[in-house]
């Protein structure tokens, strides 16, 4: 019966019985630059993201490198993070549908080829998403120095649900249904994110005419945040959640995964963040130099690490203005003049921040000019808001379809609900 609710569970098979091999990849020295269309590059680990998979998140080759192809990404690898500094990234897996050419699986993670004869490997990407096996990666998780790890051993252990063949592509194919929703979501949004691009660019078109231009010390202080490593102990000090640069994405802040660190109370204010403060990354690939976004204050006494710069503005500048600028091409350009360049990382520091010639509109004209930018940002914010939405729900579809209490069909009916 299509609408019938299940009684009982699939059972669980150890995942070494499900693939013929699990490989680690390969590092090589790497460009801070995505590769070319033709050229061999590496991806990074956020091109595995759950059930998703980016291949745009790679950097290339150096000039002159030779790559070993044996660690070409194709169509039907599962891949998973098998290290990383946040705990809730490690474990991470997806199937790759669809990749482009020349693309390189890097070392810290892993490639599971399925075994035909016994998995579809778009069912076992999104078994590896559910909240079981999520557990059973956190209980297996080893951490050190602030790298956690999953072994391969580990993995060859896990305990996945397996289904027959049938039910295997019912789930794909109802999970499917709400990819395609996310998807034609994202796609609005994105045509709202190219928009407030184009209106930024716009507004600093003509940089400094007719406004003037001061440096940005003279507007605004710049400040390093807590060093971490040796932290005080005993009456006196108080330990707080902090923001690091993987926090700092273009334009918002993720406090999904926060971290914490023992200060001094005496030290709170000189690393404390208050409500509009400009965050700005001190270092990273050479595209996302100095990303930021502004502190909305979500999190009470919340402190910064010493790799993001706090930039607190005076009467005469507006932090979203400010970021705006700091994120448009005028502002990423300065960065990346300015910036120390290593083989694969760049950075800034605190004098080059200072530094930066900003131009200052009146108050008045930052918020006219910010007015319509608001406006995208709002309904970008509304897009978001739908988006987790969908994928709470698609989340309970798949832990109700991986345990065997509802059928695909059922269940998808209920998504469009």
């Amino acid at each position: 019966m299509g609408g019938e609710v299940r009684a009982t569970t699939y059972p669980e098979v150890p995942l070494k019985d499900l693939v013929t091999r699990i490989e680690t990849g390969w590092s090589p020295v790497c460009s801070s630059k995505p590769p070319g269309l033709d050229e061999w590059g590496v991806i990074k680990l956020s091109a595995i993201t759950t059930g998703r998979f980016i291949e745009t998140e790679a950097k290339a080759f150096l000039s002159g490198s030779f790559p070993r192809t044996e660690f070409e990404v194709r169509a039907g690898d599962v891949l998973m993070a098998r290290a990383n500094g946040v705990k809730s990234l490690v474990g991470v897996a997806c199937t790759v549908r669809k990749v482009r050419r020349h693309l390189l699986l890097p070392d810290l993670a892993f490639r599971l080829v399925s075994n035909p004869s016994k998995v579809d490997p778009t069912f076992l990407g999104l078994a590896l998403s559910s909240a079981g096996l999520r557990d059973q990666i956190e209980a297996a998780m080893r951490g050190t120095s602030g790298q956690y790890k999953i072994s391969k051993a580990d993995v060859r252990h896990l305990r996945v649900p397996l289904p027959n063949f049938h039910e295997q592509q019912r789930i794909v194919a109802a999970h499917a249904v709400m990819e395609w929703r996310i998807a034609a979501l994202e796609r609005v949004r994105d045509k709202f994110r190219a928009a407030e691009t184009a209106l930024a660019a716009e507004v600093f078109a003509n940089v400094g005419s007719p406004w003037p231009t001061a440096r940005l010390e003279s507007i605004a202080t710049v400040a390093a945040g807590v060093t971490l490593g040796s932290e005080p102990v005993g009456e006196g000090t108080v330990e707080l959640p902090y923001l690091r640069v993987a926090n700092v994405l273009d334009g918002r802040i993720d406090t999904a995964d926060l971290k914490r660190v023992r200060i001094l109370r005496s030290q709170y204010e000189r690393f404390a963040l208050s409500k509009g403060d400009l965050l700005l990354t001190e270092g990273g690939d050479l595209d996302k130099l100095g990303r930021g976004a502004v502190w909305d204050g979500r999190i009470d006494q919340c402190l910064h690490q010493n790799h993001v710069f706090r930039v607190r503005c005076g009467e005469e500048m507006s932090p979203d203005f400010l970021s705006l600028y700091t994120s448009s091409d005028v502002g990423r350009s300065y960065f990346q003049r300015v910036g120390k360049q290593t083989t694969n990382l760049a950075s800034i520091n605190s004098t080059q921040v200072k530094n930066m010639p900003v131009p200052v509109p009146s108050l008045a004209e930052q918020e006219k000019l910010l007015g319509p930018i608001r406006s995208i940002r709002s309904r970008v914010a509304a897009v978001d808001r739908k988006l987790s939405k969908l994928r709470v729900i698609q989340q309970g579809v798949l832990e109700d379809l991986l345990s065997g209490r509802a059928v695909a069909g059922q269940r998808g009916e209920a998504s469009r609900s």
